[in-house]
């Protein structure tokens, strides 16, 4: 049976000047080949950098990106996994006050969230509605979306590089 691949993109929101090559020595043992990384000033953080890298490799490879890179202190990052016509997509989200948060995904970049986890939810809650809100926000992740939201916005100015143009 033929390895299955599948591609993603590593968004470092905000690192350190002094961490980054240091990301992208983890991030190119992990994709097993030596990377570089176009990296910008983030207006959002005085002093941090922030870069975009879009890999492809085996299916699992967003998981031992997300592993090479966490742990380290004043880092934000979101690594992604597309899905494959044999593997469920994913998204780890690390941000320094929350850590690591990962969720699976569909083709279309949503969250999935399983039924083991919605019956955990609602056990927990016990008919209390805020309760069962909090569980479900905890599953989607959605504190760290929300301290990540900004730096997202900070490469709405960044430069696109077109890859074909069709027309």
């Amino acid at each position: 049976m033929a390895t299955a691949y599948a591609r993603g993109v590593v968004f470092i929101h905000s690192a350190p000047r002094a961490l980054c090559p240091h990301l992208e020595w983890a991030v190119g043992r992990a994709i097993g080949r030596a990377v570089n990384f176009d990296w910008a000033d983030q207006p959002v953080l005085d002093g941090a950098r922030r870069a975009e890298f879009y890999w492809d490799g085996p299916v699992g490879t967003g998981a031992a990106l997300a592993t090479a890179i966490r742990g380290w202190e004043h880092l934000r990052f979101e690594v992604t996994e597309d899905p494959t016509p044999r593997s469920d997509g994913g998204r780890w989200m690390h941000t320094p006050d929350l850590g690591i948060h990962y969720a699976q995904t569909d083709a279309a970049g949503n969250v999935v969230i399983g039924e083991d986890r919605i019956r955990y939810a609602m056990e927990i809650a016990a008919g209390n509605v805020a309760e069962l809100q909090r569980e479900l926000d905890i599953a989607l992740g959605s504190a760290w979306d929300e301290e990540l939201e900004p730096f997202r916005h900070a490469s709405d100015d960044a430069r696109v590089v077109w890859l074909h143009k069709v027309g």
